[in-house]
């Protein structure tokens, strides 16, 4: 039946997320969620939206993004739109912001999603290698191009870059558009999100479900120049004019809010993470300097994807990447609670003895 597929739907390689077997409970370190509840507050805005789902929810978003302008200190929430995940406003800003005749820049080893939204857009890309400490190299991205795109801190590696680094590309690049993905930016020294006054070329995209618990709501949302921001509505309200549920604002609202709950978790997971890359270091482990809620390791005498399998039947799930080849005998593991990491420990230990 694939003759009834577009050429499009035949061709494309969509991206594959994170394994979510249910063949038994598992302690679940693969896709990078919180392993912390969300914010009682949120339990609470939720709880009263439930009496009035028979209408539509508020187009314009206004309360929630009202919220994070509030948060993030910006000028108005004309700074601000959401839409369903990060994932979601990624392929929205791909749409508004790049294509043409010059090639979007992102790093060989990234967030997999970049070339699929490419593929799905007809973006021309060009992958810009990695350092050889899997950093980004800001000074390579010194080409023509129509826009760059990275994490900070980048998936799947956790290396963070500086604001002096990112205020320094985005002056050099200033007449094309510069989407830094903070997905992981509350695990991180500093967000990126003071330069966005200073220069208007920069858009900032977050997500609620790693640092506010929220991976089950799905909600995410880009900060931009107003300019930009009505770009991204334009393209996002042509196919979907009601992005967000009634309970999803409020929840998200909510969680946004109360903004030291969710710091004090991610501190909380920052000091895990350090005790966990102490730990595997110890084991023989080589482990790169995250900034993020994950840890990306490797160990010389053993192979990856043994390591994974072999977990996975102590009932723990950890993450393997095939591709590119260069991080092929990498490891990401997502980091959870102090006693959930105590049992990778002592899994690793007998696996590796």
């Amino acid at each position: 039946m694939e003759h009834l597929l577009s050429p499009l739907a035949r061709r494309i390689r969509s991206y594959v997320p994170g394994e979510q077997p249910k063949d038994k409970r598992y302690i679940k370190l693969n896709t990078n969620e919180n392993p912390y509840r969300q914010s009682p507050n949120v339990d609470e805005a939720i709880r009263g939206t439930l009496g009035d789902l028979a209408l539509y929810p508020p187009p314009e978003m206004e309360a929630l993004r009202d919220a994070i302008a509030q948060v993030e200190g910006l000028p108005s929430r004309d700074w601000v739109y959401c839409g369903n995940g990060s994932d979601e406003v990624l392929a929205v800003a791909f749409q508004a912001f790049f294509g043409g005749d010059k090639p979007l820049l992102f790093p060989d080893i990234t967030y997999s999603f970049y070339p699929v939204y490419c593929q799905l857009y007809g973006i021309d890309f060009c992958t810009v290698p990695l350092d050889d400490k899997l950093g980004i190299d800001f000074a390579s991205y010194r080409q023509p191009c129509c826009g760059i795109v990275f994490p900070n801190p980048n998936a799947p590696t956790g290396i963070y870059h500086t604001v002096e680094a990112l205020h320094s590309l985005l002056a050099e690049h200033a007449d094309v558009p510069v989407l830094v993905d903070e997905a992981y930016i509350l695990f991180a020294p500093q967000s990126a999100v003071s330069l966005l006054e200073k220069h208007p070329n920069l858009a900032i995209v977050r997500t609620l479900s790693k640092s506010h618990s929220l991976a089950g709501i799905r909600c995410g949302y880009i900060m931009a120049h107003p300019a930009l921001i009505a770009g991204v509505a334009a393209v996002k309200n042509s196919f979907n004019s009601y992005p967000l549920d009634a309970m999803t604002q409020a929840g998200a609202r909510a969680a946004i809010l109360d903004d030291a709950y969710a710091r004090q978790n991610c501190r909380k997971i920052v000091a895990t993470r350090q005790r966990t890359a102490a730990m595997l270091t110890n084991m023989g482990f080589a482990v790169c300097p995250s900034q993020a809620n994950f840890l990306f390791v490797t160990h010389p005498q053993y192979d990856a994807a043994t390591l994974a399998a072999q977990l996975k039947d102590w009932g723990i799930l950890v993450r393997h990447f095939t591709r590119p080849e260069r991080i092929g005998n990498y490891l990401r593991i997502t980091i959870g609670t102090d006693e959930q990491m105590g049992r990778v420990g002592e899994t690793l230990l007998r696996i590796l003895q």
